[in-house]
C-alpha cells in the first residue's frame, strides 16, 4: 500500500510540470518588416515590452526585413497561428505597395485586421550646413539660382521620404532631382559631406545629426511643430499650406484573428501609449504616438491609402 501511494504521489509530481506548461500560454509573436536596431524594429520593442505586462504574455519580435516590408507582410498574412501573431504594418504596407506593385502576394486590405495605429515619424527638410538657408523663403531663393534644380536624396523609391518630397517639388514649383539611396541613413550622410544639398528624412534617423548641428532644418512637413523640435516652423507655417507627410506604422493581426483577441491586443497597445515611460521613449526617438481605436486605425489607413495612391498613379512610379 505505502508503495502504491509513493507511486502516485510520484506520477502526480512528475504530471505537474506538463499540467502548468500547458498552462502557459503560447508568446506573441510581433513581425517586424525591418531590421534590428532600426528606428521600426525599436518602436516594436519598446511597445511589446509594456504590451507584455498587459496581456501576460512573452512577446517575441521576429524581424524579416526587405522587398519594401512585402516579405513580412506575405508571412504574417499567410499564419493561421490567430491569436499568436501581430504585425508592423506601415506607410509601405497599407498605403504605397499596393500602388507601387502590380502583383502583391498578400491583400493589405483584406488579409490583416487593424488593431491600432502606433506612432508616426514627421519628415523634416534638411539641408547641409554649407547651403545658405535656414527657412523654406531663403531655400527657395537658393534653389532658384541652382543651374539644373537642386539634386535631393530619399530613403528609396517609393518611400514616403521619395513621395513626401515629390509632393514637395510638386507644390512648391521648384525645380529638384531626386537621388535614390538605399535608406535615410546612406543619404543624410551625403547630405553632411555636401554630394548632395538637400533631402527629405525621418525624424527618427535625423534627430542625432540635428542635435550634434551636422545639417539644419528648414521645416516639418506637419500641421503643428515638434515637440522635440518646438523652435522648428512648419512648412504650412511657412506658406506651403496643408502640406503635411509622415511616415507612420499601425499594428494588425491576420484577418481571422477572434474579435475578442482584438478587443484584447488593443486594450494592451492603448495602455502602452498611454504610459508615461513609453511616450518619453517615444520622445527622445523623435516619433509621435497615435492612439487610437482599431475603427480610427481604419479610417486612417484608407485616407492614406487614397491621397498617396494619387500621388504614385499621377508619378507613375513603379517598383517592379
Amino acid at each position: 500500500m505505502q508503495r502504491k501511494n509513493f507511486l502516485r504521489a510520484l506520477a502526480a509530481g512528475l504530471a505537474l510540470p506538463a499540467s502548468l506548461a500547458r498552462a502557459q500560454p503560447k508568446p506573441l509573436e510581433w513581425v517586424v518588416g525591418y531590421a534590428a536596431g532600426g528606428g521600426s524594429d525599436i518602436v516594436a520593442r519598446t511597445l511589446a515590452e509594456a504590451m507584455g505586462k498587459s496581456l501576460h504574455r512573452t512577446i517575441v519580435i521576429n524581424n524579416k526585413p526587405g522587398a519594401g516590408t512585402n516579405i513580412a507582410a506575405d508571412y504574417a498574412a499567410r499564419s493561421k497561428d490567430y491569436g499568436n501573431i501581430i504585425f508592423s504594418a506601415d506607410f509601405a504596407t497599407l498605403a504605397a505597395n499596393p500602388f507601387l506593385f502590380s502583383r502583391l502576394s498578400y491583400d493589405s486590405q483584406k488579409d490583416f485586421q487593424p488593431i491600432g495605429m502606433l506612432v508616426r515619424f514627421p519628415m523634416l527638410l534638411v539641408v547641409g550646413n554649407e547651403v545658405p538657408a535656414d527657412n523654406l523663403r531663403q531655400f527657395t531663393t537658393w534653389a532658384r539660382a541652382q543651374p539644373g534644380g537642386v539634386n535631393w536624396g530619399s530613403a528609396g523609391p517609393g518611400s514616403p521620404h521619395h513621395l513626401v518630397g515629390e509632393s514637395f517639388r510638386e507644390q512648391s514649383g521648384l525645380a529638384m532631382v531626386h537621388v535614390a539611396y538605399r535608406g535615410a541613413a546612406p543619404a543624410i550622410l551625403d547630405v553632411v559631406g555636401q554630394q548632395i544639398g538637400a533631402m527629405w528624412i525621418d525624424s527618427a534617423t535625423a534627430m542625432p545629426f540635428i542635435r550634434e548641428k551636422k545639417v539644419k532644418v528648414i521645416g516639418v512637413a506637419s500641421l503643428q511643430r515638434m515637440a522635440l523640435l518646438p523652435e522648428v516652423p512648419t512648412l504650412d507655417e511657412q506658406g506651403l499650406k496643408g502640406f503635411e507627410g509622415y511616415a507612420w506604422q499601425g499594428l494588425v493581426a491576420p484577418t481571422g484573428t477572434p474579435a475578442d483577441q482584438i478587443e484584447q491586443f488593443a486594450r494592451a497597445l492603448q495602455a502602452a501609449l498611454a504610459s508615461s515611460a513609453v511616450q518619453a521613449r517615444m520622445q527622445t526617438l523623435g516619433v509621435e504616438p497615435m492612439p487610437g481605436t482599431p475603427a480610427q486605425m481604419a479610417a486612417f489607413t484608407a485616407a492614406e491609402r487614397r491621397k498617396w495612391g494619387a500621388v504614385i498613379t499621377r508619378m507613375g512610379v513603379r517598383l517592379d
